[in-house]
């Protein structure tokens, strides 16, 4: 029996595949409605305007996102798409930071489709002022995610010291994905950038 939350969840599935093919401006509620199989009336009901897709769908990705950069290996390629798996068993701190990183970067339809989806919200955000406070909100949290592994490593770094690290991989990890994404850079080579650039911030933690 199909419950309102798979209803959603297809919902918010297709909406992102429609943002990942079409971009933001290229989602419409009809369009919407006949990629996820329902009426655009439950559409309206679940999100209330397109406003509420949007935002919801820029939740989605990132709770999707979260799930498959602690579910696989980095540099490994995956064999399925990155489901919920069992927990992987713990790591090194670095490991832990390396693979939450990395994780980003690996050839599977799930983490292109994802990662397209989050450009194409950050770039719309240029000429939707509405989606700025939730693009900003969900990149904070991402942010400091990243902080806290690298205070496991580094654990006498000071808050803002690693805050600052943490802006400056993510963003470095948002360039790469685009220029991997788009042909510009092959995969390998994309890992291998994000590799360094955690050695070269890892040690001027160490050594501020």
């Amino acid at each position: 029996m199909t419950t309102a939350s798979d209803r959603r969840t297809a919902i918010l599935e297709s909406a992102a595949r429609v943002i990942a093919r079409r971009g933001v401006r290229g989602l419409r509620v009809e369009e919407l409605a006949a990629e996820a199989g329902v009426s655009t009336a439950l559409i309206y009901y679940h999100f209330k305007d397109r406003a509420g897709v949007l935002r919801r769908t820029l939740e989605f990705i990132n709770d999707r996102a979260e799930r498959y950069t602690t579910g696989g290996e980095p540099g490994a390629e995956p064999q399925e798409s990155p489901k919920p798996r069992e927990p992987l068993e713990p790591l090194e701190p670095r490991q832990e930071l390396e693979r939450a990183l990395l994780l980003e970067l690996q050839d599977d339809e799930l983490v292109r489709e994802n990662s397209t989806a989050w450009g194409e919200l950050r770039a719309s955000a240029v000429f939707e002022p509405d989606l700025r406070h939730d693009l900003a909100k969900a990149s904070l949290t991402w942010v400091q995610a990243v902080a806290d592994l690298l205070g496991q490593v580094q654990p006498m770094a000071p808050a803002g010291t690693l805050a600052l690290a943490a802006e400056r991989l993510t963003a470095l990890l948002e360039g790469l994905s685009m220029r991997w994404l788009s042909g510009i850079l092959p995969l390998a080579h994309a890992r291998a950038l994000m590799r360094e650039a955690i050695a070269v911030e890892l040690e001027r933690l160490e050594h501020p």
